[in-house]
């Protein structure tokens, strides 16, 4: 039997077929309503899913040498594999990306309200905490969207003390691009958030947004010290996105990641790698 070789834009294909068409959007509400996420996620649970490991390393090219010797009994185990993420270096007043993925920066306009594509959004509906949200305005917005061949746990972007996780239940779009410009994804998912308090940044707004069919999301401290580069959580199963709130004159992003910003909306970088200098 001739085996079917693996077509790279069939995901796109869908995507832009469950997104960008009216039968495709009510397709996916009703694959969100039936049950299937918790379906997808006993599978991938399950050892049956071990056969899908193989296929997604060579679909998605990923380099396995940092995790030689690493025993997978189901794809979910494989997905939060992990792996050595050094700092790329020691200064304290450097912010560094608290993930793999492709980086977007966004102002926050003084009413507390910021714009992705078509997609509007204003922090409190985020944080769901108005008062909060207020401290924000006028500062900047930072989205690290993790694609499905990224490191999939996040650390700290700084040195501080993370207090509550507040959890917020939502709905599981994707987040690519398409589906941002046709749904405020970062508001309608399922999503995270805390409040990180820093030295060096003032207070940060860490928010873990969970992606399409399963989006759990895992964080492993609570009330607690952290540490910039220090593991923070994990992503399970699915892409998912981070966004960072930084408070007006608190940070600038390097300038070379603000020039490269300029001539791309997306652009990647890594867990541990520096984005942002404190202004104090």
């Amino acid at each position: 039997m001739r085996r079917r070789r693996y077509d790279p834009t069939m995901g796109n294909r869908a995507m832009n077929f469950l997104y960008g068409t009216v039968p495709g959007r009510i397709l996916m509400q009703g694959i969100l309503r039936c049950g299937a996420p918790k379906l997808m996620a006993a599978y991938m649970h399950s050892r049956l899913s071990r056969r899908m490991v193989p296929r997604y390393i060579r679909r998605y090219q990923i380099p396995m040498d940092d995790f030689r010797g690493q025993k997978y009994n189901n794809f979910a185990s494989f997905f939060i594999r992990r792996k050595d993420c050094p700092l790329e270096d020691s200064d304290p007043k450097h912010l560094v990306s608290p993930c793999d993925g492709l980086l977007s920066a966004f102002p926050i306009e003084e009413n507390g309200s910021f714009s992705i594509k078509s997609s509007h959004y204003r922090l409190c509906d985020l944080v769901q905490d108005e008062k909060l949200a207020a401290e924000y305005y006028g500062g900047q917005c930072l989205i690290f969207r993790l694609r499905a061949s990224d490191y999939h746990r996040y650390a700290f972007a700084a040195d501080g003390y993370i207090g509550e996780n507040h959890y917020i239940e939502g709905q599981l779009h994707s987040v690519q691009p398409i589906a941002c410009e046709k749904y405020p994804v970062y508001r309608l998912n399922r999503r995270c958030w805390h409040l990180i308090e820093t030295e060096d940044f003032g207070p940060l707004v860490q928010i873990e947004v969970g992606a399409m069919a399963v989006g759990s999301i895992v964080t492993e401290l609570e009330n607690a010290k952290c540490v910039r580069g220090e593991e923070m959580g994990h992503f399970e199963l699915c892409g998912s996105t981070i966004v960072l709130l930084i408070r007006k004159g608190e940070a600038q992003l390097r300038p070379e990641l603000l020039r490269a910003l300029e001539q791309s909306s997306e652009i990647p970088v890594h867990r541990g790698m520096w984005i942002a200098t404190a202004l104090h």
